[in-house]
């Protein structure tokens, strides 16, 4: 059985930066495409960014392009995503998601039905 544990979101100043972790159990991390999606208070889930299995794709929501970087460390079975220049709006909680995916290749649909493994959430919040 496939877990994924988040950690490191808390309350940060606008312009701050965070380093979300994602720690896969029960599993070998370089099987699944990996992603982080977002939910704000009264808004839907939002795909954040996703990473191939061969860590050599990824992808952004373009209101994260050019701030948040995701990475993966096959050593430790960890995914990571660095948020620098952060905003308020980007104040939400952060899962972070697995999908099994034949092709290395591939970043993986920003449609969270896909992921069949998914994290209890860590709580990003960025004061003003």
């Amino acid at each position: 059985q496939v877990q994924l544990v988040e950690s490191g979101g808390g309350l940060v100043q606008a312009g701050g930066s965070l380093r979300l972790s994602c720690a896969v159990s029960g599993g070998t991390s370089s099987i699944y495409v990996m992603a982080w999606f977002r939910q704000a208070p009264g808004k839907e889930r939002e795909s954040v960014a996703r990473i191939s299995r061969s860590g050599g794709t990824t992808d952004y929501a373009d209101s994260v392009k050019g701030r948040f970087t995701i990475s993966r460390d096959y050593a430790k079975n960890t995914v990571y995503l660095q948020m620098n220049s952060l905003k308020p709006e980007d104040t939400a909680v952060y899962y972070c998601a697995a999908g099994f995916s034949l092709d290395a290749s591939v970043a993986g649909p920003t449609n969270g039905r896909w992921y069949g493994y998914w994290g209890q959430g860590t709580q990003v919040t960025v004061s003003s």
